[in-house]
């Protein structure tokens, strides 16, 4: 397989659960327990791609898959919509634990997890792990006011694009601090003129 269709089946590994989970929701009479099936069937079914396809376990996408499956089957159990609409405050106060457990321990996940991709001295890892982490809370704070104080189906709006597009801003504003401290072998080459 290419690299660049490895690319696109991460993403759809990583994005589909989220994304059927709302066009079942929505084009299904936004019936939450049909869109909860929807996303642990797809949960399943892409960690399975992933897993057969890449032949290793992607540890971040395993997780979120996991939780997806746990926290979709719980709510089906009891027929309790909260405890899905708990999941992503869950699951990014987990992740804010374990980067600020990491530096209390004097390690630094973030560094372990991207450290091959990007070289950067410690203190730039430290930093971003405080500004990721924090992050990760303050998205923990947003789903639980979204959840207690909009519609359902704002919430599946939010969860399926407002997360994303808070992560993605503020990763775009990471990057000054990322270019100012990267090393120069880090960065692309420029192009070529033809």
């Amino acid at each position: 397989m290419s690299p660049n269709a490895r690319k696109w089946l991460r993403y759809a590994v990583d994005y589909a659960a989220v994304v059927v989970f709302a066009l079942v929701y929505f084009l299904g009479g936004r019936d939450f327990m049909k869109a909860t099936v929807a996303i642990v069937i797809t949960s399943v079914i892409a960690l399975l791609v992933g897993l057969v396809v890449e032949r290793r376990i992607a540890w971040l996408p395993l997780f979120v898959g996991a939780m997806a499956a746990l926290f979709g089957g719980l709510t089906l159990i009891f027929h309790d919509t909260r405890i899905l609409k708990v999941k992503p405050t869950v699951i990014n106060l987990i992740l804010a634990g374990v980067l600020f457990g990491g530096l209390a321990l004097k390690r630094n996940p973030l560094k372990m997890l991207l450290g091959e991709a990007l070289t950067l001295p410690d203190a730039v890892w430290r930093t971003l792990t405080v500004r990721f982490g924090l992050l990760y809370v303050v998205l923990a704070i947003v789903n639980i006011v979204i959840w207690r104080t909009q519609s359902e189906a704002t919430w599946v709006l939010f969860k399926t694009f407002g997360l994303e597009v808070m992560t993605l801003v503020f990763s775009l504003t990471q990057l000054p601090l990322l270019l100012k401290h990267m090393d120069a072998s880090d960065l692309p080459p420029p192009p070529t003129p033809e």
